[in-house]
């Protein structure tokens, strides 16, 4: 009995050892994992298109190469007809932002004066634009340097980015050696079963994807229009264009969003600053219980409270990059949890219960 205590001691010993050398080799490959991390949810999210091609007798390498040219061909053509107005635009808004958020303050001051705070030093104490500016500056900048520091640096995430899009060509144009040879690695029936959730996972993770992007560019256009109708023309263009990328986050990125134009409607006076408050909350509801729900959601399956669980852990882990890459592995993962645990689960309590009554039933007879 001790020799098998003592066995098992030093087995366990080995693992925490193994288990410790693995996390440092993780740790220390953490750039290599988020690369192939990103490429997955590209290959997801591109594989429909690839699949639709394969069908009129295009190669799948063939069909990658396409829909990359196609994409870039999409974006250098947005670039060359939004892209200097949007520039300009940015650059005027940044100039003048100091001047917004110093109306801001005053606009607070008088709120505050009207509703009968008038000590100087109480207005300050409860809402410091100065030291509230600050703290969202500093924020944003811990956000992006952690992005970055995964990425050691801005030319690493340009480099990264490179290899996750070469990587994901891959993984699409031999998506199935690829996928036999990972499965082939676990034993019957554990194969055959993880075979069967590959077009699941695929389906969430790129529909997923696929839905933010299209929600994401609705919302611009129709946030754009908008302000140029409330009288925000100047900064519309860019102000929509903040809200369409802030909005790749769920929950927290169309309050991101809001907030540059809410600032820029200050000086415009306090009618239009309603306007556009209430704009943003009506793009928030159709966001909220029409697009996502048809265009994400539908796909997705994940309810919003893991979505948003998996937004504030991929932000607190990765900065900017986790808040939109981990979501769809969190709806990629819960395929297997459904398909390999929960359902079969509910299937045996379901047998369970069915031969407790029949049982009841013999006995009753």
């Amino acid at each position: 009995m001790s020799q098998k205590l003592k066995s098992l001691s030093l087995s366990d010993i080995l693992l925490i050892i193994a288990g410790f050398f693995l996390v440092i080799l993780l740790w220390q490959l953490r750039s290599l994992l988020l690369t192939l991390m990103i490429g997955v949810v590209l290959a997801a999210t591109i594989t429909p298109f690839v699949d639709a091609l394969e069908r009129f007798r295009f190669p799948r390498w063939l069909g990658v190469i396409l829909f990359y040219l196609s994409l870039i061909a999409v974006l250098i053509g947005i670039g060359l007809l939004i892209g200097p107005s949007v520039s300009e635009q940015i650059q005027r808004l940044a100039r003048r932002f100091p001047v917004y958020l110093n109306n801001l303050g005053i606009a607070v001051e008088n709120l505050a004066t009207r509703v009968g705070i008038t000590q100087l030093e109480t207005i300050e104490e409860f809402f410091d634009i100065q030291a509230l500016t600050n703290w969202l500056f500093r924020s944003s900048q811990k956000l992006v340097l952690r992005s970055f520091g995964v990425t050691f640096g801005i030319l690493g995430a340009a480099v990264n980015l490179i290899l996750a899009v070469v990587i994901s060509g891959y993984m699409v144009a031999g998506s199935k050696s690829l996928i036999e040879g990972l499965v082939s690695v676990f034993p019957q029936p554990w194969n055959e079963r993880l075979n069967a959730q590959v077009l699941p996972i695929c389906r969430r993770m790129g529909g997923y994807v696929q839905g933010r992007v299209l929600v994401s560019g609705i919302l611009g256009v129709a946030i754009t229009l908008a302000l140029g109708v409330l009288g925000l023309s100047e900064f519309a263009l860019a102000l929509g264009t903040i809200a369409a990328f802030t909005n790749f986050i769920p929950f927290i990125g169309p309050v991101l969003g809001a907030i540059p134009a809410l600032i820029v409607a200050i000086p415009q006076g306090g009618l239009t600053f309603v306007w556009v408050l209430l704009l943003f909350v009506i793009i928030q509801n159709i966001e909220t219980y029409v697009l996502d729900p048809l265009l994400v959601g539908s796909s997705v399956r994940v309810h919003p409270f893991y979505q948003l669980l998996a937004v504030l852990g991929g932000t607190q882990v990765l900065g900017i990059i986790g808040a939109v890459i981990v979501p769809p592995w969190v709806a990629g993962i819960s395929v297997l949890v459904e398909n390999l645990y929960l359902r079969p689960k509910l299937l045996a309590e379901a047998k369970f219960t069915h031969q407790g009554i029949e049982n009841t039933e013999e006995l009753g007879v």
